[in-house]
């Protein structure tokens, strides 16, 4: 029986299937595809037990779905892991780089934020569109009902006016 049964074509014919299910089980990516390729370890070990080869769906499904209970078992039972000192005082530095780069950025963006509310509401518009939303000049023309070249000359302007606001702030 073994010699009749491909793998490689199991493995593509259900993989999705065996994925799907782990993922639904464990809810995270990384595990659920251990998870599969733990269920095709044991499916391969235990494949003479196979009786009707048109089952073999089901047969894989329910050693995704056991695996995949194992692992999310295994994984509330452990414990923290105790770190060396080392290792936590170089977390700490590199958490606080993270923190002032996080707290500098907050700046730009709330000085950002300032300097857009000086400028006139057809560039807040725009660029707040842009900027906040993430949309592109297309997209920006269609809510705002505007030609798309309309967007992009404010756009232009917009960002020189504040390149000029700021430009002012750090010369003051």
């Amino acid at each position: 029986m073994v010699n009749k049964i491909d793998f490689s074509e199991v493995y593509r014919l259900y993989y999705k299937r065996l994925f799907h299910i782990s993922f639904s089980i464990t809810r995270d990516l990384h595990l659920a595809e251990d998870v599969v390729q733990e269920s095709f370890i044991k499916a391969m070990k235990k494949v003479d037990t196979i009786e009707d080869e048109k089952k073999m769906g089901a047969w894989l499904s329910v050693i995704a779905t056991r695996t995949a209970i194992d692992y999310v078992r295994s994984e509330r039972k452990k414990k923290a892991v105790l770190m060396e000192q080392e290792m936590l005082e170089c977390l700490g530095k590199e958490m606080k780089q993270n923190v002032e780069e996080e707290v500098e950025f907050e700046l730009l963006t709330e000085q950002v934020n300032h300097a857009i509310g000086k400028l006139t509401l057809e560039y807040q518009d725009v660029l707040k569109l842009k900027i906040g939303q993430g949309l592109k000049e297309h997209e920006i023309a269609s809510v705002l009902n505007l030609k798309p070249s309309t967007v992009k000359i404010r756009i232009y302007r917009a960002r020189k006016k504040l390149k000029l606001l700021f430009l002012k702030q750090i010369c003051a």
